[in-house]
C-alpha cells in the first residue's frame, strides 16, 4: 500500500483527461489535495479546474519552487517523495 499527501493532475492525458479522472475520483470519495498541472493559462482555466473539484491550479512552465510552494500550502511538507 502507498500513501500519497497530493496529487498533480496533468489536465491533457490521452483517453481520460485529467478534468475526467479528477471527477471519478470525487465521486469515489477521494479526498486528497489534486493540484491542476496544465500548459493552459487563459482566463477562466483555473476556474475550470476548480469547479471540476480540482483544489488548485500551476500552469507550465512551471519552477521548482512552485511545486515546493503548493506541498507547503497543501500538505505542510516541503519534501517530495514521487511514486510513479
Amino acid at each position: 500500500d502507498k500513501e500519497f499527501d497530493i496529487v498533480f493532475m496533468d489536465c491533457q492525458m490521452p483517453e481520460l483527461d485529467g478534468y475526467g479522472a479528477t471527477v471519478q475520483a470525487r465521486e469515489k470519495g477521494f479526498e486528497l489535495p489534486i493540484v491542476a498541472v496544465t500548459a493552459n493559462a487563459m482566463a477562466g482555466d483555473r476556474q475550470k479546474c476548480l469547479s471540476v473539484g480540482m483544489d488548485d491550479y500551476v500552469s507550465k512552465p512551471f519552477t521548482a519552487d512552485t511545486i515546493t510552494r503548493m506541498l507547503e500550502k497543501w500538505t505542510g511538507k516541503s519534501e517530495l517523495k514521487l511514486a510513479v
